[in-house]
């Protein structure tokens, strides 16, 4: 039992006294971003430093490109409801020509009006 015990009280200690990583010291005291740290890993650096630069650029040119998407959608909505008046009102000139030109056709001596037919009142003196 007192082995156990003993055991016990090592296996304490040694977790207490848990030695910690020297590149963990090194960083909390500054000492891993050194000047050399800078020297040795220049190209690394740079590496990360133009991945960055061209993910920004990436992410600028794509939301250029949604605002124009967008932009062009607006335009080519407009464009087809003006397609659709124009449609419109060709095929209502269509529908009036061939109505103008059947009623000459047939001689019935209809005439289009230009303006709204009048309503007449009568006086009831």
């Amino acid at each position: 039992m007192a082995e156990l015990n003993t055991q016990t009280e090592n296996k304490k200690n040694n977790n207490q006294k848990r030695p910690t990583p020297a590149w963990v010291a090194d960083v909390r005291y500054g000492r891993s971003l050194s000047v050399e740290f800078f020297k040795r890993n220049a190209w690394l650096l740079m590496v990360f430093v133009v991945a960055i630069l061209s993910l920004m650029g990436l992410r600028y040119k794509t939301k250029t490109k949604m605002e124009e998407i967008k932009r062009l959608t607006v335009e080519l909505q407009r464009a087809e409801s003006s397609k659709l008046q124009g449609k419109a009102a060709y095929m209502s000139l269509i529908r009036e020509t061939e109505m103008k030109r059947l009623v000459e056709e047939k001689g019935l001596g209809l005439e289009f009006q230009e303006f709204p037919p009048y309503e007449l009142e009568l006086d009831k003196d």
